[in-house]
C-alpha cells in the first residue's frame, strides 16, 4: 500500500478562483502534489488538502 505525505493549504475568502487555481497548479507542477480533498466553507474560504507519494529507497544487497 502506498504511503503519502499531506499538506493543508488555506485559501482566504477574497482570493479569486483564478489565483487559487494558479496556486494549486504551482504546487502540483513543482512539488508533485495532487489534490486529496477540497472543503469550501460558508464564508467563501477554501481549505485544500494536497498529497504526494513517499518513495522509499530500498537498500541494495551485494
Amino acid at each position: 500500500m502506498p504511503e503519502y505525505e499531506f499538506i493543508d493549504v488555506y485559501v482566504p475568502r477574497g482570493v479569486p478562483r483564478k489565483e487559487a487555481t494558479r496556486l494549486l497548479t504551482d504546487h502540483a507542477e513543482y512539488g508533485n502534489w495532487e489534490l486529496d480533498r477540497l472543503t469550501l466553507h460558508r464564508d467563501g474560504s477554501r481549505r485544500v488538502r494536497l498529497r504526494r507519494r513517499i518513495i522509499r529507497q530500498v537498500r541494495a544487497t551485494w
